[in-house]
C-alpha cells in the first residue's frame, strides 16, 4: 500500500454527477470482519485472503476507533504527526476490512457495474477477488471503479487496507476529530447499456422575461437518445440543447420551490428535483434572481457524539428542520461536502449553500507555509482531483450557489487551477474561498472574523470611489460582495457581538451576510462509571497533539439542543423585525425575507402589567413586500398608561398563518416590546430591635458585617465581586487586542479572583445598621469600598442601599460589578422579571424579552461541557429565589439588576475541566450584578466591543430582601 504519494488515487472513473436511477443497486453496508495493526510495516501481507475467525467486526459505515479499536484524537491547526509531506508518521494505524458478499441478480444482469466507496479516511487500497480495484484520496469524496470485468455470480470477496494517515491529511488538516475508516456507504451500482452516464441539469431563471431556461446535458453510454419530461410542465421532449420554460416559479431558500424532473432512454430513467435560479454579482451585490440576498448562515460539520460522521437521515433532516425553526438559510459545509442525501435536503426545505471541496492544509502554518501543498506542483493533479469530485458529484443540486475551494490552505497556483476549472466546468456558480486575500480568482470577497469596525471599513468602500493607486486586484475586489465565512464564534458564554454585526450586514449594500462557526459541538460521548453519559473533547483520549475543548464551539450541543447562542443569533437574523416607539402610539414592521412579502404572518400584541394580563389583540398586517417597512397604529387598550411597581409590558409577535415542512402555523417569527419600568412601592420603615448583629429579621456577623441568617433563611454576604469563573471567550485572545493578553489572565494577574474583604465598620443607629467594607485584591493595592445601609421594612423584609466606590489604582477591566450571597441548601429554581428566559449579558441580549419567567433548577446555568460563567438574566426589577433551605425574594428600589443563580461557586466551575467533575456543594450562589462587562468572541474574532466592557466605577443599588417560606 502506497500512503506517501502526492497523486489523487487511482483505477477511479472520471468523477460524475450523483444520480437517482431505476437501475439496480445493492447495498455492501453492514457488519463486515475487521483487524487493525499498529502500522504499515507490521499491517500482515497475507491481509486479503487469510483467515477472518480471529478478526473482529465491525460497522459499515462506521469509524474504527468509535468501534473499540483505538481512540479518536482531536487537532485543529496542529498536525498530529511531523510536517514532512507527503510521509505520514511510522505509528499509523492500518485497518484491514473484508467481506464475502454475494452480488443481486440485478446488478448481475448488466454487463457494466461500479463500485462506489462515498467515503473513506484516509487513504485506501480496494481488492475484489485478488483483484486490485484502486485506491482513493480524499476522505469525504465519492470514488467509483468499474469492477465489470471482477464480479462474478456466487460468492465475491471484497478486501480493503485503509490507512489512518497518508499523504491525504496534509490535504484534509480541517478542525474536526480524526476518524479513520470507512464512514460513508458501500454500493454496487448496475450500469445498463444505453444507460445515463452522467447528466448536468443548468435550470436557470431569467427574472426579465419571468422565463426558466433548461439546458441539460447527458452522456448516454453507446451515445444513444434520450427524452426530458416533466409531467407538471407538459414537457416530453428529446434531450436536444436548452428549452425556454413560461409559467415556472423560481427556487430560492424562502420559497424552494422543485419540480420533478425525467431524464428517461431506453434502458434507464434518472429522476430529479430541479430548482430554476440564477446567480449572479452584480454592483457589488449577491444577487439570486436579480435580488439581492442575505445569507444568515452557520458552518455544519457532519457529527453525532457515538458516531462520528457516520449519516443519520432522520438526524440530518431534524437538524435542518431545526435551523430553520431558528431563520438560518444558509450553510457552508465546512470543510468538505457533506453525505451527498444532505444537498437533497438543502434543495427540497430551502438553503442557500456554499459546497466546500474537501481541503484544508492549515498544519503549514506552524511552518511559516514552508512546502505547503497549494504552492507545490507535485501536488496540483490531487487539488484539481478533489474540486473535480466535488462539482461534479453535486452540480445537479439547486441549492448550491457557490463552489468553495477549500479552507485555510494559504495561497498558490494550485488553487488558482482549481478556480479556473471549476469556472470553465460550471460558469452558472460563483466560487469562494477565503484564503484569497486579493480576490483574485474568487467572485466573493470573504473573510474570516473581521473585527466590526473593519468591516463597516468594508461597507463604505464601494460608497466611493476607488482610489487612483488602487493595483487591479484591489479595484476588482471593490465589485465584489463582501461576506463572512466566519464571523462569530459559538464557544461556550457567547458569541457576544452578533448584533453589532448584524446591523452593520443591513447597513451596507455591498454586504452580504455570514455564518458562524459553527452549527454543533463536537462532543465524543462515553459511559461514566456510573452508566451516564459524558462529553469528551480533545486531550480526554491521551493525545500527546491536541486542541482541548476548541471542538466544543456550537449553537448546539452535541446531541442538538440549543445552546442559548442559538436563540440569540435567531432573534437576531429574524426575517421580521418588531419596533414599538416610546409613546406605544405606532409599531414599525420590517420586512427582511429577500422574496417573500408578510401575507403569510400574523401580528399578536399582549399588555402585561405586574405579571397579569391585561390586554390583547390583533393588528392588521398591511401590504408589506420584500425589504420593505410598514406602520401601523396600536390600539387605546395598548398605550394607557397603568400603574404598574414592577413593569408594564407591550409585548408584539408575529406569528406564521401557514405550515411549513419545518414549523406548524403559528410559529413565532419574530417579537418586539416596550417595557415601561414601574415604581416600587416604597415600603414604610418600621421600628425594629437593631443591635450590632440584627436589624429586624436580618442577623449579622459581628466580625465580618455580613448576614448569617435572613429570618430563618440561612445566608452569607454580601460580599462586593468583580470577577466571574472565565468564559471561553475571556481565556482567548481577541484579534482586537493582540497586544494585551486574555481577560482571564488580565484578571488572574489583578488578583480580582481571589479578592479579600476587611470589615472597617459596622454601626447601629436608630435606623439600622450602617456596614462599611473594602475588598481588595491580593498582592495590589486595588479597592472597592462598599457602604451597606440596613434598614427594616414591612412584612419581615429588610432595605439594603448599597453604594460602591472603587479607588483609583485599578489595572484592568471587571467581568462585573455586584453583590455575592450564598443560601444553604442546593437551588431548586427561581421566579425572575427580567429579560429572559435564556441567559444573556450585554452583547448577546437580541433573544431575551422582559417577562414574568419561571426557572427551573436546570434552567438557571447552562451545562457548558467545560464550566464556565453563564446563566445571567439582565433587567431584573424582581426576584424569588427557591432552594433546599428555603426562599429569598429580591426586589429593587430603583434600576433593574442582573441576577446569577448557581449550584456552584465561581471557583468550583473555573476549576472544572469537565461538567461531569462538578459536585454538589449544597449551596445556592447569587449574584446580584449592578453592571457587567459583555463576553465577546475572542475565541476566534474580537473580543468585548469597548462599547460593553466595564471599567472601573462606581455604583449603587437599592434593595428589598425578605425571607418567604417555600411549600412541602
Amino acid at each position: 500500500m502506497e500512503i506517501a504519494t502526492t497523486r489523487p488515487g487511482s483505477g477511479t472513473i472520471a468523477p460524475r454527477a450523483r444520480l437517482r436511477s431505476d437501475a439496480p443497486q445493492q447495498s455492501l453496508d453492514g457488519r463486515w470482519r475487521f483487524r487493525v495493526s499498529p502500522s504499515l510495516r507490521s499491517a500482515p501481507a497475507d491481509w486479503r485472503d487469510a483467515d477472518t475467525a480471529s478478526w473482529s467486526t465491525i460497522d459499515v459505515p462506521g469509524h474504527w476507533n468509535l468501534q473499540g479499536h483505538g481512540s479518536p484524537a482531536y487537532s485543529n491547526v496542529q498536525m498530529p504527526f511531523p510536517v514532512d509531506p507527503p510521509f505520514p508518521p511510522d505509528a499509523n494505524p492500518i485497518g484491514d476490512y473484508r467481506l464475502d458478499f454475494t452480488a443481486d441478480t440485478g446488478v448481475l444482469a448488466h454487463g457494466r457495474r461500479l463500485l462506489r466507496f462515498d467515503g473513506i479516511e484516509s487513504a485506501a487500497e480496494i481488492w475484489l477477488n485478488d483483484t486490485l480495484v484502486g485506491t482513493t484520496r480524499g476522505s469525504r469524496l465519492t470514488h467509483e471503479f468499474d469492477v465489470s470485468d471482477m464480479l462474478v455470480a456466487g460468492v465475491n470477496r471484497l478486501a480493503v487496507r485503509v490507512a489512518q494517515f497518508s499523504d491525504a491529511t496534509y490535504l484534509e488538516n480541517q478542525d474536526m476529530w480524526w476518524l479513520p475508516g470507512i464512514f460513508r456507504s458501500v454500493t454496487l451500482l448496475a450500469r445498463p447499456d444505453g444507460g445515463v452516464h452522467d447528466l448536468f441539469v443548468r435550470a436557470d431563471w431569467d427574472d426579465q422575461a419571468a422565463e426558466g431556461i433548461l439546458d441539460v446535458a447527458a452522456e448516454v453510454d453507446g451515445g444513444g437518445a434520450a427524452r426530458l419530461v416533466i409531467e407538471e410542465l407538459g414537457v416530453d421532449v428529446p434531450l436536444d440543447g436548452s428549452i425556454r420554460l413560461g409559467g415556472v416559479e423560481p427556487w430560492n431558500a424562502e420559497r424552494p420551490r422543485l419540480y420533478d424532473v425525467e431524464v428517461r432512454t431506453e434502458t434507464e430513467t434518472v429522476s430529479l428535483k430541479v430548482g430554476f435560479r440564477r446567480v449572479e454579482v452584480r454592483d457589488a451585490r449577491l444577487l439570486v434572481n436579480g435580488e439581492p440576498i442575505m445569507l444568515r448562515g452557520v458552518n455544519r460539520h457532519e457529527h453525532r457524539p457515538r458516531h462520528g460522521r457516520v449519516f443519520d437521515a432522520t438526524v440530518a433532516r431534524d437538524e435542518l428542520l431545526l435551523m430553520k425553526r431558528h431563520h438560518i438559510n444558509a450553510v457552508r459545509t465546512s470543510h468538505y461536502p457533506p453525505h451527498p442525501d444532505v444537498l437533497d435536503l438543502f434543495d427540497e426545505l430551502g438553503f442557500w449553500v456554499i459546497d466546500e471541496c474537501d481541503l484544508e492544509t492549515h498544519g503549514f502554518e506552524h511552518v511559516g507555509w514552508r512546502g505547503n501543498p497549494s504552492a507545490d506542483p507535485a501536488w496540483r493533479d490531487a487539488f484539481l482531483d478533489r474540486i473535480q469530485r466535488t462539482v461534479h458529484r453535486d452540480k445537479n443540486h439547486t441549492s448550491v450557489i457557490m463552489w468553495s475551494l477549500g479552507n485555510e490552505s494559504h495561497v498558490g497556483p494550485n488553487l488558482e487551477a482549481m478556480a479556473r476549472w471549476t469556472r470553465s466546468a460550471d460558469p452558472s456558480r460563483l466560487i469562494h474561498y477565503e484564503g484569497d486575500g486579493e480576490s483574485r480568482y474568487v467572485d466573493v470577497y470573504s473573510r474570516m472574523y473581521a473585527p466590526h469596525d473593519e468591516v463597516r471599513e468594508i461597507g463604505e468602500e464601494t460608497l466611493r470611489p476607488a482610489p487612483f493607486d488602487a493595483t487591479p486586484a484591489q479595484a476588482h475586489r471593490l465589485t465584489l460582495p463582501f461576506l463572512q465565512c466566519e464571523f462569530a464564534h459559538a464557544m461556550g458564554t457567547g458569541p457576544g457581538g452578533l448584533q453589532e454585526y448584524w446591523d452593520l450586514f443591513e447597513a451596507y449594500p455591498r454586504h452580504a451576510g455570514g455564518f458562524v462557526w459553527e452549527w454543533i459541538e463536537h462532543g465524543i460521548a462515553v459511559d461514566g462509571p456510573d452508566g451516564s453519559s459524558r462529553i469528551l473533547y480533545g486531550g480526554d483520549f491521551g493525545e500527546a497533539v491536541h486542541d482541548g475543548n476548541f471542538v466544543i464551539d456550537g449553537l448546539v450541543d452535541a446531541d442538538r439542543n440549543p445552546r442559548p447562542g442559538l436563540l440569540h443569533y435567531a432573534a437576531v437574523i429574524a426575517p421580521v423585525v418588531i419596533d414599538v416607539d416610546g409613546a406605544r402610539t405606532t409599531v414599525r414592521i420590517a420586512n427582511r425575507y429577500d422574496f417573500l412579502d408578510l401575507g403569510h404572518v400574523e401580528l399578536r400584541w399582549s399588555r402585561v402589567v405586574d405579571g397579569q394580563g391585561t390586554a390583547s389583540g390583533t393588528l392588521a398586517v398591511p401590504p408589506c413586500g420584500p425589504r420593505e417597512v410598514a406602520t401601523l397604529e396600536l390600539p387605546d387598550e395598548a398605550r394607557t398608561p397603568a400603574s404598574a411597581e414592577v413593569a408594564d409590558v407591550l409585548t408584539i409577535e408575529a406569528f406564521t398563518t401557514v405550515a411549513t415542512p419545518w414549523a406548524d402555523a403559528g410559529h413565532v417569527l419574530a417579537s418586539g416590546q416596550q417595557v415601561c419600568d414601574g415604581r416600587p412601592v416604597m415600603p414604610p420603615g418600621i421600628v425594629a430591635e437593631v443591635t450590632e448583629d440584627r436589624v429586624g429579621a436580618a442577623h449579622f456577623d459581628r466580625v465580618t458585617g455580613g448576614l448569617v441568617r435572613l429570618g430563618d433563611l440561612e445566608i452569607t454576604g454580601p460580599t462586593v465581586g468583580v470577577w466571574r469563573a472565565p468564559t471561553d471567550n475571556d481565556r482567548d485572545l481577541g484579534n482586537d487586542e493582540l497586544d494585551l493578553p486574555p481577560y482571564a489572565e488580565r484578571w488572574r494577574a489583578a488578583g480580582i479572583d481571589r479578592m479579600v474583604t476587611r470589615l472597617v465598620d459596622l454601626r447601629p443607629g436608630p435606623d439600622g445598621v450602617v456596614v462599611r467594607t473594602r475588598t481588595g485584591t491580593p498582592i495590589l493595592d486595588s479597592a472597592i469600598d462598599a457602604t451597606l445601609r440596613w434598614s427594616a421594612v414591612g412584612d419581615g423584609a429588610v432595605r439594603l442601599d448599597v453604594e460602591l466606590e472603587p479607588n483609583a489604582t485599578w489595572t484592568t477591566e471587571w467581568a462585573r460589578l455586584g453583590l455575592d450571597l450564598v443560601l444553604e441548601g442546593e437551588p431548586l429554581g427561581a421566579d425572575v422579571a427580567g429579560y429572559g428566559p435564556m441567559h444573556s449579558y450585554p452583547d448577546l441580549r437580541s433573544g431575551a424579552r422582559f417577562g414574568w419567567w419561571h426557572l427551573g433548577p436546570h434552567d438557571l446555568t447552562v451545562d457548558n461541557v467545560k464550566p464556565q460563567e453563564s446563566g445571567s438574566r439582565t433587567g431584573v426589577r424582581d426576584a424569588r429565589i427557591v432552594t433546599e433551605g428555603g426562599a429569598l425574594h429580591v426586589s429593587t428600589l430603583d434600576h433593574p439588576f442582573a441576577l446569577t443563580v448557581s449550584q456552584h461557586s465561581r471557583q468550583s466551575l473555573a476549576a472544572a475541566a469537565h461538567n461531569w467533575e462538578l459536585t454538589p456543594e449544597g449551596r445556592t450562589f447569587v449574584s446580584i450584578d449592578l453592571a457587567q462587562s459583555g463576553v465577546g468572541t475572542a475565541t476566534c474574532g474580537p473580543g468585548v466591543l469597548p462599547r460593553h466592557r466595564l471599567h472601573a466605577q462606581p455604583a449603587a443599588i437599592s434593595l428589598i430582601l425578605r425571607h418567604e417560606p417555600t411549600l412541602g
